[in-house]
């Protein structure tokens, strides 16, 4: 196949803030996490697919499968409204607890 680009299983992006190893960085309306740590006007890679262990907002029960968002303040909710799109849960996460696992970008 000649046209292929690339697997699309990561992609390279220069974040305007410094990005921690495994940290979520919003580029345009794709998820990306850090390969690495990378810092501000630096080009790192950013993964795309896969399921993550992410932060979330602590009062969400979110059941697996459901659509889930990310925030502005970059922890995975429920809530819709001013947010965009991260992917959907692969697991459940009560209320209260710090983290989900998320399959990115799905």
């Amino acid at each position: 196949m000649k046209n292929q680009i690339c697997d699309g299983n990561t992609i390279d992006h220069t974040p305007t803030a410094d990005v921690a190893s495994g940290a979520t960085e919003l580029i345009g309306k794709l998820v990306g996490v850090a390969l690495g740590d990378v810092a501000a006007d630096t080009e790192g890679t950013f993964v795309t697919t896969g399921v993550f262990e992410l932060p979330k907002v602590s009062a969400d029960a979110i059941g697996k499968g459901g659509q889930v968002y990310l925030t502005s303040a970059n922890e995975i909710t429920t809530t819709a409204s001013g947010n965009t799109a991260a992917g959907k849960a692969w697991a459940d996460a009560a209320n209260p607890s710090p983290t989900v696992w998320v399959k990115i970008n799905a």
